[in-house]
């Protein structure tokens, strides 16, 4: 056998088993993640509650107990959470939300929330309709952009 072939075989044997690897470390994140839904699950509840602010912060600035700080992983404390102030009851509360639904909260009003330990997975109005946030103006030069790209024919960049 020449040398090529021979290198080509050894390359095509660490990638199969590195995508092996790969496949099994899948596997076993995703019964992880399957285990996670199921206890924000059991554990929801539907509460009341005026938000005062909403920001991304790193978990230490955010004013989350101790005991939830000790408890995440290094690279989840330098990176930055969406967090949401939130006055529930007489109690003002720092909050964790979910990233799909973070846009859509709103500031400075009362609202309904699905709530998991210190996790908000869900945002209604106070009156159980779903919170629509407006589109956001564009710019001057994404305006002048799109205009530029009408008249040239082109779909407008999104």
């Amino acid at each position: 056998m020449s040398t090529p072939i021979i290198i080509l075989i050894i390359v095509l044997a660490v990638v199969a088993i590195i995508l092996a690897v790969l496949y099994f470390l899948g596997k076993k994140a995703q019964k992880k993640q399957d285990a996670q839904k199921e206890q924000l699950e059991a554990m929801k509840q539907t509460v009341s509650m005026l938000i005062i602010d909403k920001k991304r912060l790193k978990l230490k600035e955010a004013g989350l107990p101790q005991a939830v700080i000790d408890q995440a992983p290094r690279i989840m404390r330098a990176s930055k959470l969406p967090i949401v102030k939130a006055k529930i009851g007489p109690q003002i509360m720092s909050l964790v939300c979910d990233e799909k639904i973070f846009e859509s909260v709103p500031v400075k009003k009362e609202v309904k929330a699905v709530v998991s330990g210190i996790y908000i997975t869900e945002v209604k109005g106070l009156h159980g309709k779903a919170i629509i946030t407006p589109p956001q103006k564009k710019g001057f030069f994404k305006r002048s952009i799109d205009k530029l790209q009408e008249k040239a024919g082109a779909k407008p960049i999104k």
